[in-house]
C-alpha cells in the first residue's frame, strides 16, 4: 500500500506587511504554513534578509571579508548603496547605535539627516534600528518617520514603556510600519501587540521583534515555535504579525565572534567564527518562524540567501 502523506493545513494565516515603495517594496508574512513545510502548501513570502549598517561607518566594519566587500565605501549611504548589490538582500537596516547618551550621544538631527541620505541612496526598503535608550529612541523614531513619510519604513522597535509614543506618531501620524519588542516571552510579545491594537495601529502595520540572542545563548527558538503554533494552529489573531529578528547585533558582540585568534588560538579564525555563529543563528530563527532576519556580514548573508532559496 502506497505511502501518502498527510498535509497539515491551517484556516489561519501570518499577516503580510509590505514594506518600502516602488519594484523594491517587500512583504513578510502572509503564509498559512509552517516554517520551510513546502510539502503542506506553497510559501506565499519566502523569509526575507535584511543587511545592518551601523550609524558608526566603516570603523566598525574590521573583519578582512567586510573590509573587502564595503572597500572604497567612506560614507554610510555609500555602504548602503553597496549592500543593495548583495545576493538575497531585501531591505536595509540602519542602526543608530551611536545615538546612545551613554556612548557617543548624537543628536536626533544628525541621526534624522543621515537616516534621509540613506533612503535617497538606496531604492531597497529602510528599517530603523534605535540604540536601546527608552527616551533617545521614542524621539528618534518620531522624527525619523516625520522625515521620511512616504517611504514606507519600519521603525524597529517600539516597547512597552513607549509604545503608545512611537505607535501614535510613527504608526498613526505617519504611516509607517511599527516593530513591537518583547523580551522572548510569548505572553508579553501578545500582550504589546494587543496594546498597540488598541491605541489604532493597524495589526497589518505591525512587525513584532521578540527578541534575539546568538546561538546557544537563549530560549529564543522556542519561544518562536510557540508564537507559530498558536497563531496558525490557534488562529489567536494577536500572534498573526510577521516576525523580524535582528540576528547580528547579537552575534558580532558574543565571545565566539569578538576574541581575537591571537588570544584563543584553539578557537581558529575570528571572522570564520563570527561568521558561523551569524548564519547558525539565522538559520535557527528562520526554521523556528522568524519571517525576515537582519544581518551584516556578506558571507554569511549569502550563505543563509542560498538556504532560503533551496527550502523555499
Amino acid at each position: 500500500m502506497p505511502f501518502v502523506p498527510k498535509k497539515q493545513a491551517f484556516n489561519a494565516h501570518i499577516n503580510e506587511v509590505v514594506l518600502g515603495v516602488g519594484d523594491k517594496a517587500t512583504a513578510i508574512g502572509g503564509q498559512n504554513v509552517l516554517p520551510f513545510h513546502t510539502f503542506d502548501a506553497e510559501i506565499k513570502n519566502a523569509p526575507k534578509i535584511g543587511v545592518e549598517l551601523t550609524d558608526l561607518g566603516m570603523a566598525e566594519y574590521t573583519m578582512p571579508g567586510e573590509k573587502a566587500f564595503y572597500e572604497g565605501c567612506t560614507t554610510v549611504p555609500e555602504m548602503a548603496k553597496r549592500a543593495e548589490s548583495l545576493e538575497g538582500a531585501s531591505f536595509i537596516c540602519l542602526h543608530l547605535e551611536g545615538a546612545d547618551p551613554n556612548g557617543l550621544n548624537k543628536s536626533v538631527g544628525e541621526c534624522v539627516e543621515l537616516a534621509k541620505a540613506v533612503s535617497d541612496a538606496v531604492t531597497m526598503p529602510i528599517v530603523v534600528m534605535g540604540c536601546k535608550n527608552i527616551d533617545k529612541d521614542t524621539e528618534l523614531f518620531n522624527k525619523i518617520a516625520e522625515a521620511l513619510a512616504g517611504k514606507n519604513i519600519l521603525v524597529l522597535s517600539a516597547r512597552d514603556e513607549n509604545y503608545k509614543t512611537v505607535g501614535a506618531s510613527a504608526g498613526l501620524a505617519y504611516g509607517q510600519k511599527v516593530g513591537a519588542e518583547s523580551a522572548v516571552d510569548i505572553n508579553l510579545a501578545k500582550q504589546l501587540n494587543t496594546v498597540m491594537t488598541q491605541l489604532g495601529v493597524s495589526a497589518q502595520n505591525i512587525v513584532m521583534n521578540i527578541g534575539s540572542a546568538a546561538a546557544g545563548y537563549g530560549y529564543v527558538a522556542s519561544t518562536l515555535d510557540r508564537i507559530k503554533d498558536a497563531a496558525l494552529k490557534q488562529a489567536d489573531t494577536m500572534l498573526q504579525m510577521p516576525i523580524m529578528t535582528p540576528v547580528s547585533s547579537d552575534t558580532w558582540g558574543v565571545k565566539e565572534s569578538i576574541m581575537p585568534e591571537s588570544d584563543m588560538p584553539e578557537w581558529g579564525n575570528q571572522e570564520e567564527r563570527g561568521v558561523e555563529m551569524e548564519i547558525t543563528t539565522a538559520a535557527a530563527v528562520l526554521a523556528g518562524g522568524s519571517d525576515a532576519v537582519i544581518m551584516r556580514h556578506p558571507a554569511a548573508i549569502k550563505t543563509i540567501a542560498k538556504m532560503i532559496d533551496a527550502l523555499c
